[in-house]
């Protein structure tokens, strides 16, 4: 087969990015080769790819900088309600191409690389990734503000910048090894630190209630230094803020009562305060009730409520005169989204501000803060639920526990009028758990303390509604509410599948980059043979890169014509990893049983970062590598079966798996994946999808039609009345001879012949030995077995199944994350998304 186009090549081709103008060619080298000068030290007159990197990245950067200076002047005439997104996480990944897209430079960014006799793709794989996040919540709120940026929002993310981010992940013998990401190590064109907004953060100390008010004193002092990254939106002008903090320890830090030779040792202390924002927790869906996390809960919640109301009082861009002194219409100008309970201590936080400080009274104050604040919870599962001890509040944060309890007092007095003598109902909704450890349960305040609750797909929604939030939803339904999760297609599909979006906007056009719902247009090409062959054409010029890069990266060299069959996404119990990792084991076991037999060639890859500490995850890493060492090397199985395991180095291994990607594997237990995005962007991307009803699993089968995607296994209610009934796990194992004998497998040490009770942990919880398999593996594998013949059948015939890879991008509109952002702008901030464009500042010569 002739070797694929570049995307660099297909760009050349194609019109989604816009023409390069000629002129803004011959700015752009000008202004490369003056950073590429500046960017040079002096002792050095050889530059390294690192400097080009930084002298493109800086000449795309200036392109930024008027409109951020021009859309921050236009929200301070324009006094527009703002919206402030809090998140412990933001998974920003690399900013040099998502700005060059929605800035429309890339062509002429390329043509002006490639004059300069540099190629742009290898510049651009020299971004460190921003990979201050775990997963799908904090990747998801790096496509809120995306889209809060495109909809013409007065947008702000809040969050922390923390010197290492996500681990690493090295493979060192089949295990997971971690690595510390070093992402500052060169430093950050984009960022830009503002020493000038400070902020002090206050910890420890203790409480006096005094004739004029309450006063926390006797604190130690952490300061807040912010760093502001540009968000810029689709070709609108407008560039946004993110605006993350970082730790500094004062100047006065531990040298106030130091004595002779204590100097050293105190200015070496100042590490103890700075390393706030050091790290972030690599744990996802698991809460791990640490101070140093309590403290970054606080750290960030603390120094942007600072921000948000010296925001609100000031009057005039670049002012700091105060006009607006009345706090009481804080609600009409600002509205605060907490992203999960992680910065649920903005509730305490504001009340503390508008009580103590701003003299207003409970009351008042209260009504200020539900009206501003609203909650988005992401996961039903019980590990992962906040519970913090009392003992640490009463240390750490003496004034919060006070107003947590008056908030809890006020709250259940409420629920005893309306429920008189009903003991257990306080007991369940109360804010505080008792117990052997007094705990704060943090979703618990975030619903009182909120004016919406929201879901992340309707039927997690619904079970927050039917389950664990029941009693909440009783007194106050209107609170609760559904925001389906999106992603942005400027990122998941423009920029990752070039080759796909053009095929897609010479059919339909391109207005579809900015609303996704066009898609459905591409329905009446369902049959169109041109159409068909297009879209197949780009799937397998994806793969064949995608073979490559394996070939280069990995030393694996895999079939390009084989289904890519993929599940890429955090190793968790429930996403269900293992019951994968039986379907490879059982296809092993069938083209052993008869080698003659036509089967269709798979590649199977699985890729996903353990948390450090969750032992059997990292077990999980360890099974697919050694599956993946016995079935490669068998000739009898040749090229008709491989299993891949992907290391995850960074953010982008997804961009270039995704394209080439055929079957998506979305495969958690009914009732336990909240949403996931994972699968929304495989589905834009022409993978079909294998899945259970869980998460936005439903409303994609609802969108494309379910008959267009692999839905197997037990629903909600099925697994409900299997925990009632009792999940007897060896009545499987007994009764089905393939399960059995893969079982067998993994016990018996066939994938591990040196070690021959490796497994043994994986073993005992499948079968419910010692420990328990929650998320009842055994009870989805023979229908997940039987589905996946069907997709081998239908992978048989190209053009049906490309028919229906076409059904499933028609069906993807819903999962923009414009339409939902667009859904909380109306539904929660009552903010009005706009499509118009501001003016650009001059052109930047």
């Amino acid at each position: 087969m002739s070797k694929p186009l570049t995307d660099q090549e297909k760009r050349k081709q194609i019109s989604v990015r816009g023409l390069a103008g000629v002129e803004n060619v011959s700015d752009l080298k000008t202004n490369f080769n003056r950073h590429l000068h500046f960017t040079l030290v002096k002792d050095r007159n050889v530059a390294t790819k690192r400097d080009y990197y930084f002298a493109l990245a800086n000449t795309v950067r200036d392109h930024l900088v008027g409109r951020w200076i021009r859309t921050q002047q236009h929200y301070y005439e324009k006094d527009p309600k703002r919206v402030y997104y809090l998140s412990l996480e933001f998974y920003m990944g690399r900013t040099l191409q998502n700005t060059m897209v929605n800035l429309a430079l890339e062509n002429a960014c390329d043509e002006a690389t490639y004059q300069l006799g540099l190629d742009m793709e290898e510049l651009q794989d020299i971004e460190e990734d921003a990979g201050l996040g775990n997963g799908g919540l904090g990747r998801l709120a790096a496509c809120f503000l995306d889209s809060m940026a495109s909809l013409g929002l007065a947008a702000y993310g809040y969050g922390i910048r923390y010197e290492f981010g996500i681990f690493n992940q090295k493979i060192v013998s089949g295990w997971q090894v971690e690595e510390a990401d070093d992402w500052l190590r060169y430093g950050n064109p984009w960022e830009k630190a503002r020493p000038e907004y400070m902020r002090p953060v206050h910890f420890y100390g203790r409480v006096e209630h005094t004739p004029e008010g309450v006063k926390w004193v006797d604190t130690q002092v952490v300061l807040a230094l912010p760093y502001d990254t540009p968000v810029p939106g689709y070709r609108n002008n407008i560039v946004n803020t993110m605006r993350l903090w970082s730790a500094k320890a004062p100047c006065d830090f531990n040298l106030k009562d130091f004595n002779v030779g204590g100097y050293i040792q105190a200015v070496l202390d100042r590490n103890l305060a700075e390393n706030i924002s050091r790290v972030l927790y690599p744990n996802d869906n698991f809460f791990e009730g640490k101070e140093l996390r309590l403290k970054q809960e606080y750290f960030v919640v603390a120094a942007t409520l600072q921000d948000i109301i010296r925001r609100f009082k000031a009057s005039k861009f670049g002012s700091t005169e105060y006009v607006r002194l009345d706090l009481s219409t804080l609600p009409d100008k600002v509205a605060i989204q907490l992203n999960d309970t992680h910065p649920a201590l903005a509730i305490p936080e504001l009340m503390r501000i508008l009580v103590d400080v701003e003299k207003l009274t409970w009351e008042k104050s209260w009504d200020i803060v539900v009206r501003t604040c609203a909650y988005t919870n992401h996961t039903v599962l019980p590990e992962a639920l906040e519970r913090w001890p009392v003992d640490l509040f009463q240390n750490l944060l003496p004034r919060h526990l006070e107003i947590i309890y008056e908030i809890n007092r006020r709250h259940l007095e409420r629920i005893a009028k309306l429920y008189p003598g009903d003991h257990d109902r306080l007991r369940r909704m109360s804010l505080i758990e008792e117990g052997n450890v007094k705990k704060i349960n943090m979703a618990h305040l975030c619903i009182v303390g909120s004016h919406a609750v929201n879901g992340v797909a309707r039927i997690h929604s619904e079970i927050i509604k039917d389950t664990v939030f029941k009693d909440f939803y009783d007194v106050d339904p209107q609170k609760f509410q559904n925001k389906t999760n999106g992603i942005t297609p400027r990122r998941w599909l423009v920029m990752c599948n070039p080759g796909l979006a053009e095929v897609i906007a010479e059919r339909i056009g391109e207005d579809y980059i900015r609303d996704l719902d066009q898609l459905k247009k591409l329905l009446k090409f369902v049959n169109d043979d041109a159409f068909i062959r297009d879209v197949a054409k780009v799937k397998q010029e994806n793969k064949m890169k995608f073979a490559a890069h394996l070939e280069d990266h990995y030393k694996v060299k895999i079939n390009p014509n084989s289904m890519f069959d993929v599940q890429v996404k955090r190793i968790h119990e429930y996403k269900r990893q293992l019951l994968n990792c039986l379907h490879i084991i059982t296809l092993y076991n069938r083209i052993k049983r008869e080698p003659n037999k036509s089967w269709t060639p798979r590649t199977i890859m699985i890729g996903g970062k353990a948390a450090p500490g969750y032992h059997t995850a990292k077990m999980i890493i360890k099974l697919i590598t050694s599956i993946g060492d016995i079935v490669n090397n068998d000739p009898v199985v040749g090229d008709r079966l491989k299993c891949v395991s992907l290391i995850i180095k960074r953010l982008d291994v997804c961009p270039t798996v995704i394209p080439a990607a055929d079957l998506s594997e979305q495969i958690s237990t009914a009732g336990t994946e909240a949403s996931g995005t994972g699968n929304m962007k495989f589905m834009l991307n022409g993978a079909l999808t294998i899945g259970t009803m869980d998460g936005a699993n439903v409303e994609m089968a609802e969108e494309a039609g379910e008959e267009n995607l692999f839905i197997f296994g037990m629903r909600v209610p099925d697994v409900e009345a299997l925990d009632k009934k009792g999940y007897d796990a060896m009545s499987y194992y007994n009764r089905i001879p393939e399960l059995k004998q893969a079982m067998d497998q993994i016990s018996g040490g066939f994938f591990s012949p040196n070690q021959h009770d490796l497994f043994k942990d994986l073993v005992n919880m499948l079968i419910c030995v010692i420990t328990v398999d929650m998320f009842k593996v055994f009870a989805d594998y023979e229908a997940y077995i039987k589905c996946q013949e069907k997709v081998s059948a239908l992978y048989k015939n190209p053009k049906e199944w490309t028919k229906m890879v076409i059904h499933n991008i028609a069906g993807c509109g819903k999962f923009s994350s414009d339409r939902t952002i667009t859904q909380y702008a109306r539904e929660i901030w009552g903010m009005e998304p706009s499509l118009e464009k501001i003016a650009a500042p001059d052109d930047i010569h």
